[in-house]
């Protein structure tokens, strides 16, 4: 993160509710680009965020990859959806038993623009249901994506990279229902199309 500093990026962080450590999260957010993991590793530190990530990503990116491959993360292929929903399903298991958190970007890919993509719910519902004690904590985030408008080179100057902590969800009741409310609740902070 500091090192975009030197390119004009701001980070901003805002977070106006008490979020549990002795419990576990599933941090459901949007997905404008790479930059999306930095701040959300550093801000949610004390959760020990655990990711859903694609496959390719566990190979080739110093720090990255060693980061999702050994820190208990998922590495999914998501031309196996089977096989996905499968790894997602430990994640859940896992944050359950250890009070950690999973970050999971129902999207399934990033957004080239800031506008967002509908959720993908498959991942999303296999990590409520094998973690049903998790507090669910949308997150939007909004203009990461200035960072690679270009590509990934020349990176994008001054973006003003914001995250915000929307209000908590309990996990219970109907959960295609409660994917919509969360997904509602993501899109109401992304500033990108108003």
């Amino acid at each position: 993160m500091r090192s975009t500093n030197i390119l004009g990026t701001t980070y901003n962080f805002t977070n106006n509710f008490d979020l549990p450590t002795d419990r576990p999260l599933i941090i459901v957010t949007n997905h404008q680009s790479m930059y999306d993991i930095p701040p959300l590793i550093w801000y949610m530190r004390k959760y020990h965020p655990k990711f859903v990530s694609k496959k390719e990503l566990g190979k080739g990116i110093p720090s990255v990859s060693f980061n999702l491959v050994h820190g208990g993360s998922v590495l999914i292929d998501r031309k196996d959806g089977k096989s996905a929903i499968m790894e997602i399903g430990k994640l859940g298991a896992y944050i359950e038993k250890h009070n950690r958190s999973a970050v999971i970007f129902p999207e399934g890919t990033r957004s080239r623009d800031g506008h967002p993509k509908p959720f993908k719910p498959m991942g999303l519902k296999m990590l409520l249901k094998k973690a049903p004690s998790a507090l669910i904590v949308p997150i939007s985030i909004n203009n990461s994506w200035k960072l690679v408008r270009f590509g990934q080179f020349p990176m994008g100057l001054g973006a003003k990279v914001r995250l915000e902590v929307q209000q908590p969800l309990e996990n219970k009741g109907n959960l295609d229902d409660l994917i919509q409310q969360i997904e509602a609740s993501v899109v109401s902070g992304i500033n990108s199309f108003k």
